[in-house]
């Protein structure tokens, strides 16, 4: 059977000074930082899903809205000796839809924490070109054609 991508979102959440929000996972032990991202459940429009893990993964279910999203689908494969750790060994990859969301809340409103199994243990804003120093390896990639995708949203 052959492998194939698993469709997902991610969010390139960005607040009113145009920093960018990147978390960093509690699953792993290293120094790694991602923006939120998810896979889409059956039966769910990829919106949907990028509203529910921002929800899941930063506690924000307002204050922000979204700004613009990706045309097509953007991917990343995995390094082929987490492919069968990840996911079951079902998926080699994913591809996602990203959304560029403009946060105009305030940080105290962000609960990395407030569901049962929360995904990161810390959050910070960042300089969006900095996500591409924090990101693990095998996303580098991804996030470049993601930074391409919404520059107009954050230089002025």
């Amino acid at each position: 059977m052959k492998k194939k991508y698993r469709k997902g979102v991610g969010i390139f959440l960005i607040n009113k000074k145009n920093q960018l929000w990147v978390g960093k996972r509690f699953d792993y032990k290293n120094e790694y930082w991602q923006m939120p991202q998810g896979g889409i459940d059956e039966l769910e429009s990829p919106e949907n899903a990028m509203k529910r893990e921002l929800a899941e993964e930063t506690g924000l279910e307002k204050n922000y809205e979204i700004i613009s999203k990706t045309s097509e689908w953007l991917d990343y494969k995995l390094p082929q000796v987490l492919v069968d750790e990840v996911w079951n060994g079902k998926y080699i990859g994913q591809k996602q839809i990203w959304f560029a969301c403009r946060f105009f809340g305030n940080d105290d409103q962000i609960d990395i924490n407030c569901f049962k199994n929360p995904e990161f243990c810390e959050w910070r804003w960042i300089d969006p070109v900095d996500c591409l120093d924090l990101v693990v390896p095998f996303k580098k990639k991804l996030y470049i054609k993601v930074l391409k995708n919404f520059k107009n949203l954050y230089h002025e």
